[in-house]
């Protein structure tokens, strides 16, 4: 008996048993376990870096996909606040809205260009001379809303006829004498050449006038001349001269 109490004693002795631990060795062991924990996932998912300041000798090669989206972002933002605190005061290269003389002067150089496919053939602006001019001028006369009376009707020569008519309606001298003004620059702003444009050539210029004169006996209404300018200027210097200083 006492020899087996003697081999408990030894084996007792070998297996010692640990003391138990105190709170603050818990407390450690927890902590080591947050920061542990902490440590992984800032590894895993870093913050997005800097566009101004990247960061220097990074030995985590791995961005996650949030990071790398969140970087893009920031970079648009700072990319697009920096070209507008430096571009503010530059206009944007909006194109000016025209002006009526030049959305007009558009508007009739798209429809004399209709008008010149529609043909048959068609013809081509190269192609273009004053008879394809003076064939559209005439076209335009059935859109006409100038009422102009033939030799026959009886309030041919009347400004303010009392009754209506069926004399037909045509373009009046000023649309048209205004319409062959904006094609001729329209034609030379298109590359064409002032000294080749059908819309300057003296067969226009003829016909206008024709239509210019039988009109004003037709309505009664005769076309002054307008004074020039010239003439004015030296009436009010010689005015200005005789006043007494």
């Amino acid at each position: 008996m006492s020899d087996e109490r003697e081999g408990e004693r030894e084996e007792g002795k070998g297996e010692q048993k640990h003391p138990p631990l105190g709170p603050v060795p818990c407390l450690l062991n927890r902590l080591k376990d947050v920061i542990s924990i902490f440590l992984h996932y800032t590894t895993h998912f870093l913050p997005p870096p800097s566009p101004f300041f990247p960061p220097k000798n990074t030995q985590n090669k791995f961005t996650s996909p949030f990071a790398t989206i969140m970087s893009t972002e920031i970079v648009k933002n700072s990319v697009g606040e920096s070209s507008r605190s430096v571009g503010g005061d530059i206009p944007h290269a909006v194109s000016a809205p025209l002006s009526r003389y030049e959305s007009q002067k558009r508007r009739d150089w798209n429809t004399f260009g209709q008008y010149l496919k529609n043909q048959r053939p068609p013809v081509s602006l190269s192609q273009c001379n004053c008879n394809h001019v003076l064939d559209f001028l005439r076209y335009l006369d059935q859109f006409g809303k100038t009422k102009v009376h033939t030799n026959g009707c009886v309030f041919f020569g009347q400004p303010d006829p009392p009754a209506p008519c069926t004399c037909p309606l045509r373009q009046a001298w000023g649309s048209l004498d205004a319409l062959i003004g904006r094609l001729r620059a329209a034609y030379e702003e298109h590359g064409g050449s002032s000294e080749t444009n059908p819309f300057g050539n003296g067969a226009i210029r003829v016909y206008l006038r024709e239509v210019k004169e039988c009109q004003a006996k037709a309505r009664g209404i005769p076309y002054k001349k307008k004074k020039k300018k010239k003439n004015q200027i030296i009436n009010n210097e010689l005015k200005a001269s005789k006043q007494p200083i």
